[in-house]
């Protein structure tokens, strides 16, 4: 049996992975001591559907280039593999199945603590994790929401969002600082981005 863990849950779609990212996965690692910081690629994520995606096998590339130059972080397709629509609930199951005994701290933003009641299996989600809420720029602090154990983790403001990053990228602007090295050598060799105009 696997000794138990304090395993962190950061999930996205990753499109692409970029500085801020990284930097809040190791801020809660080390703030919450935590033992393994998973970056969960989703497979299909439930909230984006309707705008275009890349294709995940190309979103866990970035990500695990990226994870290269920080060891205390780790790329996993876990939702990749299950298939079909990504939900945290499932992949909590999965791990807890995996890794017995072991505790899971997942990683929200506070933008997102307001829409905590319209995942899957709340309920069953809230009993199984603790919340990690890290502030993003713009966005008021917040209380977690009733009946989630959770904690609130400080990091520096870093204002980039995939969004602009994509827009960036299709017009190739430069986004050197905001995307690590090895993501834009990844994006490079798979014609990512640009490929859409």
């Amino acid at each position: 049996m696997d000794e138990a863990l304090r395993i962190g849950i950061f999930g996205g779609t990753f499109d692409p992975i970029h500085t801020a990212h990284l930097e809040v996965a190791e801020a809660v690692r080390r703030a919450l001591r935590l033992d393994r910081m998973l970056l969960v690629v989703a497979n299909e994520p439930w909230q984006k559907l309707g705008r275009p995606v890349s294709a995940a096998e190309d979103r866990y590339a970035m990500v695990a280039a990226a994870a290269e130059e920080w060891p205390g972080l780790e790329p996993s397709r876990i939702e990749i593999d299950r298939g079909g629509p990504s939900y945290t609930i499932d992949t909590v199951d999965e791990l807890h199945r995996a890794h017995p005994g072991s505790d899971l701290t997942l990683v929200v933003g506070s933008d997102v603590v307001a829409d905590l009641a319209t995942w899957k299996d709340e309920a069953a989600l809230r009993e199984a994790v603790t919340l990690a809420v890290v502030g993003r720029p713009g966005v008021p602090a917040v209380a977690a929401p009733e009946g989630w154990h959770a904690v609130n983790v400080p990091v520096a403001p870093f204002d980039v969002s995939s969004t602009e990053l994509r827009r960036r990228l299709e017009a190739d602007e430069p986004v050197g600082g905001l995307v690590p090295d090895a993501v834009i050598r990844c994006i490079a060799q798979r014609g990512l981005y640009a490929t859409r105009r």
